[in-house]
């Protein structure tokens, strides 16, 4: 399964970007996502997970209310909409994919994983 990450790019704080994750994994229900992020000098964490079906889903606390993830099985993409950035979300951003339905928050739960694209956020 190849995953590509893409959307980033510079913003000003409290400005809104899309990310896109495209799978090559088919059926594309059958596979939960998660986009997790990594800020110069820190730990990759968690951002937010999806289910195959959309049903469910998980949100670190610090984006709840500002970010929304969301998939098309058709297209095979899952979406991070991101609105009221702030500078501390500034970081590369990377989805993964898990070959089960119910997403995790942790990344050993992820099998696969894309390239990582940049979200700079500026005061």
């Amino acid at each position: 399964v190849q995953l590509q990450a893409s959307g980033g790019g510079l913003v000003q704080a409290g400005g809104s970007l899309r990310l896109s994750c495209l799978s090559s994994g088919r059926p594309f229900s059958k596979y939960a996502v998660g986009w997790f992020r990594q800020a110069p000098g820190k730990e990759r964490e968690f951002v937010a997970a999806i289910s195959g079906t959309g049903g469910t889903t998980y949100y670190e606390d610090s984006v709840k209310g500002r970010f929304t993830i969301s998939r098309d099985n058709y297209k095979g993409t899952v979406y991070l909409q991101m609105n009221t950035l702030k500078p501390e979300d500034t970081a590369f951003y990377y989805c993964a994919a898990r070959e089960y339905s119910t997403p995790k928050y942790d990344e050993p739960a992820y099998a696969y994983w894309g390239q990582g694209t940049l979200v700079t956020v500026s005061s």
